[in-house]
């Protein structure tokens, strides 16, 4: 009776293990890295990302989660190198993490983008899904376009259509002076904006198209007095980061007071950097709205709520929450996280943003279709600033999604 006893126990004990473990694994985190730079030039950029996307993570964990477990947002510092990157994806890939977050640099993006595809496509059981919030060259979901990869913001050349339709519209730019980075996010910058403009005026003048070194050039004046001396009564840029500032710093000292149009010249630095000096100049063209002069309660409400946490830093990336909760909702619906399913999960998907927008991931190649807004850097009607300078972005105009929808050459090959 007592060896009876003893079994039974035994397997009680078993079974009470067994059920813990089982609910420890239950209970363990869907890890979602995030690589990205958080040191050198770029490390205000992928730092102040790395605190927005804690915060979209927190938001659902707060909500109770994803199928019970939370979200863990794992940062891995890529010095916004390719090589580095790919360092980091292997430490990835090794500890298992199936779901991969990256913006910084086209480059980069590239690098990352083509690893994945070969280490999916060699190893099925253990498949990474990139998901791209803000690394926007036009290739990545055309002709370089892959089942594992998603975007979440509007690509160059959706962002530039935008943009010279504002140019064009302004009659008094005669001459313009494109500039940026020497990537191939530079390089379809410039494409896009001299094939662009010569459709849409042929009668401006591109007096100046400039690349630069990424990350390099600490004093832009030489650059500045190359701008002044061409006549050009406005300027194209898609810097950002470190060269965005340097270059904004470089305008105002060089007393270089055109129209800028821009991609990313706004927070992290920037806008402190561009103060007074930018008011109604300095356009930009973004994924959501700025919030001013007024905001849909729900963006108004997630800024609030991010500025009681972090004081520093800005939700300048309203896709970052758009990413997060979408990969949320499609592990959610797949009721895995296996990325097989969850990347089918994705396709098709629809999305409300923070700002009230239907988005939705087209199937064809992956890439998000939304509105563009276009607004300037004032201090004027300012309910939410960026770098707490009392600068900040007001819409001027917005791009209906169907508008801003553009064709793709993307040929996906699916798996199975």
């Amino acid at each position: 009776m007592s060896r009876v006893k003893s079994v039974l126990g035994g397997i009680l004990v078993l079974a009470v293990v067994g059920g813990l473990a089982s609910g420890a694994m239950s209970a363990d985190p869907i890890r979602v890295a995030y690589i990205d730079p958080l040191s050198g030039p770029f490390a205000a950029t992928g730092e102040n990302g790395l605190k927005q996307f804690r915060f979209a993570a927190d938001q659902i964990n707060r909500a109770g989660g994803v199928l019970g477990r939370q979200i863990e947002i794992v940062p891995l510092d890529n010095k916004v190198s390719p090589q580095e990157s790919l360092i980091q994806l292997k430490k990835v890939i090794g500890d298992g993490i199936p779901f991969v977050f990256q913006g910084n640099s086209s480059g980069v993006a590239h690098a990352i983008s083509d690893a994945v595809l070969k280490h999916n496509e060699r190893n099925p059981g253990s498949r990474v899904l990139y998901l791209n919030y803000s690394a926007v060259d036009p290739a990545l979901t055309n002709e370089k376009c892959h089942y594992w990869h998603f975007r979440f913001d509007a690509h160059a050349d959706m962002k530039m259509a935008a943009l010279t339709d504002v140019i064009k519209a302004n009659t008094k730019i005669k001459k313009i002076y494109v500039i940026g980075q020497d990537y191939s996010f530079g390089k379809a910058v410039a494409e896009a904006a001299v094939s662009m403009l010569k459709a849409k005026r042929p009668d401006i003048q591109i007096v100046g198209n400039e690349l630069h070194p990424i990350g390099k050039v600490l004093d832009f004046s030489p650059y500045v007095q190359k701008i002044l001396a061409s006549g050009a009564d406005a300027v194209i840029t898609g810097n950002w980061g470190a060269d965005m500032v340097n270059l904004a710093k470089a305008a105002n000292d060089g007393g270089l007071k055109v129209p800028f149009y821009t991609y990313y010249a706004a927070s992290d630095g920037v806008t402190a950097a561009i103060g007074a000096a930018g008011i109604d100049r300095i356009r930009l063209v973004h994924e959501t709205s700025p919030g001013n002069p007024s905001a849909p309660k729900a963006l108004g409400d997630y800024i609030t709520g991010y500025k009681k946490v972090n004081h520093e830093g800005d939700i300048n990336q309203p896709r970052i929450n758009t990413g997060v909760n979408m990969l949320a909702l499609a592990i959610k619906k797949a009721g895995t996280v296996d990325v097989d399913k969850v990347a089918a999960a994705l396709e098709g998907m629809e999305w409300t943003t923070l700002g009230g927008d239907q988005v939705v991931m087209r199937r064809e190649d992956h890439q998000l279709q939304m509105p563009i807004y276009i607004s300037v850097h004032t201090n004027k009607g300012i309910t939410y600033d960026y770098d707490n300078s009392g600068f900040g972005l007001s819409l001027e105009s917005k791009i209906d999604r169907a508008k801003a929808t553009q064709p793709t050459t993307c040929r996906m090959a699916r798996p199975g």
